[in-house]
């Protein structure tokens, strides 16, 4: 992972921040100029500062993303949506994809040679896409097999490349990443916007790209035949089903409930049932869990499907997620009128029949995390940038200049199964389970006393990152 990774030591103005392009000599974020002009011909310009909204915005993004990971399970209400609806939860990945949006159109404002711009974007994707991978090797690893390590003479434990989920949170961003670079590098017309005309001239062969990705979903979503399919339930399932090969019967189109959408169709065919998504949100229904809207044992009158692997990061939903990194971040330049019609517009489509499904990336879904995403980030830049009420906010700023080493630290679990890996007696007696119990006890409550763990968590890692950030120390592809 170490060759993916570059931890550099730069000053604060030379770095770059997570999913940024690395293409800009400068600080490659929005130029604010705090110094006064002077009438001196040969005064310097002035000093450039950065958007410092966006590393609050990002590192919110990151917070929220281990708040409901660790605490969705004792909060159901912000954990995601078992299918359709939308939760807390629900917000994070559509908050990843607009932070590209927004960072791109950023750095590429001046790009100076387009080729090389485009090499820089292509190999940049590609280290993140296999970042993701490995990461996503190691918690398949970690909830299937226990770890990768074993004895020559012993292989009991090891990776079965033939089952490695393909797609994840990291490769969704990359393709992004890699979508909105190129638009904004070969797709934009370097004009001056200074008038709602100039800035429709600017961008709209994005807007026309971005209506067709929508056409294009939407036809597939509702026109694709889905017929009856088979799967087969894996040996390593987590409550020890009965494995082997289940049918489950379709034959309709159009359909956006679990087993028969045209989503997890495509998914199916070109990347295989085995390299999907293995626990899907669908298991925590009613028709899935007895303990819903959370995991469980199934109900003694379960369909077959609610064992079937489906990716919610998939190949069809990703023709549409693209849509976030692109056309919210041109919103935000037209105020916050155009980003209230992208939330209204959500509402609009599901009163229509189109429901929030985060799952299938629904366009009414779409449309309303792409508005929330935009007011989010407005009303932060007013408060950090504009009124200047920054120390509060401190924290999250801190970690979205670090967001990348919290993500793979944090959010995937690598620190605390280190720390889970020494106890006392038994592995139980670890030192994050004994730390989240202790607030239980204290506050006689298991709920309220993960949710208090998990804050501590959220700031334990805010001051990691403002001492990585005191260093000097960022971690960046």
């Amino acid at each position: 992972m170490s060759s993916m990774i570059a931890v550099t030591t730069t000053e604060l103005d030379e770095r770059q921040p997570l999913l940024h392009n690395p293409l800009s000599l400068s600080n490659e974020e929005v130029e604010i100029s705090n110094t006064p002009s002077t009438s001196s011909s040969n005064a310097s310009p002035p000093p450039t500062q950065r958007l410092l909204s966006l590393d609050v915005f990002r590192g919110l993004t990151v917070a929220l993303m281990i708040l409901v990971d660790d605490a969705g399970g004792a909060f159901p209400c912000i954990n995601h949506s078992p299918w359709f609806g939308v939760t807390l939860a629900d917000f994070v990945m559509p908050f990843f994809l607009f932070v590209v949006g927004v960072s791109i159109s950023l750095a590429l404002k001046k790009v100076s040679s387009k080729p090389l711009a485009t090499k820089k974007v292509i190999l940049r994707t590609i280290k993140l896409f296999l970042l993701g991978l490995v990461l996503q090797v190691y918690i398949f690893l970690e909830i299937y097999m226990g770890g990768y390590f074993h004895g020559r003479h012993d292989l009991t434990y090891g990776i079965d490349v033939g089952k490695i989920r393909l797609m994840g949170v990291l490769q969704r961003i990359s393709i992004g990443y890699l979508f909105a670079a190129m638009s904004e590098i070969w797709l934009v017309d370097s004009i001056t916007v200074d008038s709602p005309m100039t800035f429709v001239k600017k961008y709209y062969i994005q807007w026309m790209i971005a209506f067709l990705f929508c056409t294009f979903y939407i036809c597939l979503l509702y026109s694709l035949y889905v017929p009856d399919w088979e799967f087969e339930v894996p040996s390593t399932n987590l409550f020890g089903y009965e494995f082997g090969t289940k049918i489950v019967n379709c034959g309709v189109k159009g359909s956006l409930e679990p087993p028969c959408n045209a989503v997890g169709l495509i998914d199916r065919f070109f990347l295989g049932e085995h390299h999907l998504y293995q626990h899907p949100v669908y298991r925590r229904t009613k028709q899935c869990s007895v303990n819903s809207p959370d995991y469980g044992p199934l109900p003694p009158s379960s369909p077959g499907w609610c064992l079937a692997p489906f990716d919610p990061e998939g190949i069809l939903s990703l023709v549409i997620s693209l849509f976030i990194s692109r056309a919210t971040c041109k919103g935000c330049v037209c105020g916050l009128c155009t980003l209230s019609l992208f939330y209204l517009t959500g509402y609009v489509f599901e009163l229509l029949g189109i429901p929030f499904c985060k799952p299938l990336y629904t366009l009414s879904y779409m449309c309303i995390t792409a508005g929330a995403s935009g007011l989010a980030l407005t009303i932060i830049f007013y408060i950090v940038d504009v009124k200047h009420f920054r120390k509060p906010t401190m924290i999250l700023q801190w970690m979205g200049m670090n967001a990348l080493i919290i993500y793979a630290l944090a959010a995937c679990d690598l620190f605390p199964a280190a720390i889970q890996g020494f106890y006392l007696g038994s592995p139980e007696n670890n030192m994050v389970d004994g730390t989240e119990s202790l607030f239980q006890v204290m506050l006689h409550s298991k709920k309220w006393g993960t949710l208090v763990f998990v804050i501590v968590e959220i700031l334990f890692w805010g001051l990691v990152a403002g001492f990585l950030h005191s260093k000097g120390i960022y971690a960046r592809l």
